[in-house]
């Protein structure tokens, strides 16, 4: 391997993220470094050499990752902002077929509400993400926001799934509440694998440098 493929894959196994967000930035960066090694070539270096001066203008891994991963870490914030608000309308169905006088319809019925409005504030992020942060900058501690939302949603997903649960077996309508519980369930599922990979893409970013 040439030191351009050394240094691409050792960036590549330091960084975490959405796959296609990581491929891209990986893209560009082999492409960068292809780029500035040919004009190293056009300047007269062999081919070994051209490689090596466009590694070391690009920076060392510890001077590449940071930047990096914090992209990638924005990335995965809204990946998961996205799953949550996309949960949105199951919830709203969970809560609506989860209505009724037994206690654990009650619980079950409330915490699809505090997942909705979870989905509501991710809603909000993909928003301060997007064509927003064009004009505003991106909170640093956005992701982590966007983590601990996507938690408190994802537990309330597997507490209601687990009262509408026991609800079915308490109920006479308990087809209904069965259905609501799977809906619960799957989202839980789809939202915690999310909110997983965006807690660790914000344990790998950078600190907020201290401001002054």
């Amino acid at each position: 391997m040439s030191p351009i493929d050394d240094h691409v894959a050792a960036l590549t196994a330091a960084l975490r993220g959405p796959e296609r967000a990581k491929s891209r930035l990986i893209e560009e960066m082999h492409d960068g470094l292809m780029d500035t090694a040919a004009a190293h070539a056009d300047a007269g270096a062999d081919e070994e050499e051209a490689a090596r001066l466009a590694v070391r203008d690009f920076g060392t891994i510890e001077d590449l990752v940071p930047a990096c991963q914090h992209e990638l870490t924005i990335a995965q914030a809204r990946h998961t902002a996205r799953t949550i608000t996309l949960t949105a309308p199951f919830l709203l169905a969970c809560w609506y077929l989860a209505r009724g006088d037994l206690l654990w319809q009650q619980l079950a019925a409330h915490l699809a509400l505090i997942a909705t409005l979870a989905a509501l504030l991710a809603a909000a992020t993909l928003a301060a993400t997007g064509a927003l942060a064009r004009r505003l900058p991106t909170p640093h501690s956005l992701p982590l926001t966007v983590a601990w939302v996507g938690t408190t949603a994802s537990a309330a997903m597997a507490v209601a799934a687990l009262s509408l649960t026991i609800a079915a077996v308490l109920a006479t309508d308990w087809l209904l509440l069965t259905a609501a519980g799977v809906l619960a369930a799957a989202s839980h599922a789809v939202v915690a694998a999310s909110v997983r990979a965006c807690r660790r893409c914000v344990g790998l970013s950078p600190a907020q440098p201290a401001a002054g």
